[in-house]
């Protein structure tokens, strides 16, 4: 009887996270994990903050080395992107014309940057690879202006790890009148704003960048309202796109990521699951198709992909609770749940105010939909844990004000 295969095309955390996933829950078939660059898998969102700073190292970012693999039992293929899958064929095609035939299938390819409209221009970078961080730190080392065109968790990171290390003149540029506006509603968004002025950075949103050119070996950005702004750098940060380019026309049903069900099977295909960025599935309590692309879902979709594979007669639905995290200066944001849009808030004070505060958002019958907190552990662990049955507003505001204020005690149980 013939060793069964799983092949995992993706190796960033979705990816390497299902391998280890399924040696933990027993599977003993063949695990291939095919990746498109020659790095080692590595974790992304130290890309836009301690690698780029230069705190963090290449291997400090590692999430599977040749050792760890060999001793998990996983084969890696890295250095050439799969190009596309033979359904019929139980096959994955590579690159170099190579096929990788399976059992089971995990598609884990993330996303990419959505594409510069003004083209590929020296000194204009996105962010998404270790290739891309490593040219981005090496342009940032040089100084000069810097000019950042979106103001999401990418740009703003950015922003901030560019202003913490030194750099003097740093301009945020984003056509949505506040920072975050995708997630955040603008009273509180404009918090986030104020955040970034305060630290010296130049905010100009509201206006939106009509060209980058190069004139006399810089760069130049033009905005909306005619101002034209000199960059030595310029970074595009203007949202991300599923990488399901390369297995359109399979027979996969591809819908801005790979469509799947709420086991994360893809539909109508058995033995076809998809992670991460690129997975776009059937929420159960959201009643509807949701694609994130947040590194917690990545892994418990992951750890939800390897129990299905070795436990088809017990499945479990991948439902979780939204939660995001960034680092800017010396703040921690986190977002659990629904936050923004047309939510009812309330906003809480922490000890301190100035550093400390949660946001708490309510659907329009007084339901809790979810939190923004900022330097503030002990809310967020509240917030998330309510998340999981219906509770009011209400009744979370007075559980994160109480577990607030409850003294701290020591070891020996004394306070």
């Amino acid at each position: 009887m013939s060793v069964p295969t799983t092949v995992i095309v993706g190796a960033s955390v979705g990816g390497v996270r299902t391998a280890r996933a399924l040696r933990s829950a027993g599977y003993a078939g063949e695990i291939v994990l095919v990746g498109a660059e020659d790095h080692l898998p590595y974790d992304r969102p130290p890309l836009s903050k301690g690698f780029l700073a230069g705190t963090a190292t290449r291997e400090d970012l590692t999430l599977l080395d040749e050792d760890a693999a060999d001793a998990a039992g996983i084969r890696l293929e890295l250095g050439t992107p799969a190009s596309a899958v033979d359904l019929a064929g139980r096959a994955v095609e590579l690159a170099d014309g190579r096929r990788l035939g399976f059992d089971e299938l995990v598609i884990a390819t993330g996303a990419r940057p959505r594409p510069s409209p003004w083209g590929a221009p020296r000194g204009l970078h996105v962010l998404r690879t270790l290739d891309d961080a490593l040219a981005l730190r090496e342009d940032l080392d040089r100084g000069g202006p810097l000019v950042i065109i979106g103001a999401g968790f990418i740009g703003a990171e950015i922003a901030a790890t560019a202003t913490t290390a030194g750099l003097a003149d740093v301009t945020l540029v984003d056509p949505m009148r506040v920072p975050l506006g995708r997630v955040l509603d603008p009273a509180v968004a404009r918090r986030f704003g104020r955040l970034h002025a305060d630290r010296g950075v130049t905010t100009r949103f509201g206006i939106a960048v009509t060209g980058v050119e190069t004139i006399d070996g810089g760069l130049v950005v033009t905005l909306d309202d005619g101002t034209r702004l000199p960059a030595a750098t310029v970074v595009v940060g203007i949202g991300a796109v599923p990488n399901d380019d390369w297995v359109r026309g399979s027979g996969l049903t591809v819908a801005d990521g790979v469509v799947c069900d709420e086991y994360c099977r893809a539909h109508g295909v058995p033995g076809v699951h998809a992670v991460g960025d690129v997975a776009r599935w059937f929420h159960p309590r959201h009643r509807r198709l949701v694609r994130a692309e947040h590194w917690t879902n990545a892994v418990e979709q992951a750890d939800c992909v390897a129990h299905n594979i070795t436990h088809p007669n017990d499945l479990r639905a991948h439902e979780p609770v939204e939660y995001v995290w960034t680092d800017q200066y010396d703040w921690r944001i986190q977002l659990v749940g629904q936050t923004g849009g047309s939510l009812d808030h309330v906003i809480l004070a922490g000890a301190d105010p100035d550093r400390g505060f949660a946001v708490l958002y309510a659907h329009s019958t007084g339901e809790f939909a979810g939190a923004v907190t900022v330097n503030w552990p002990r809310a967020v662990i509240a917030c998330r844990k309510a998340l999981h049955a219906p509770v009011t507003l209400n009744a979370v505001r007075e559980t994160v004000m109480a577990a607030t204020a409850r003294p701290r005690r020591s070891r020996s149980g004394t306070p």
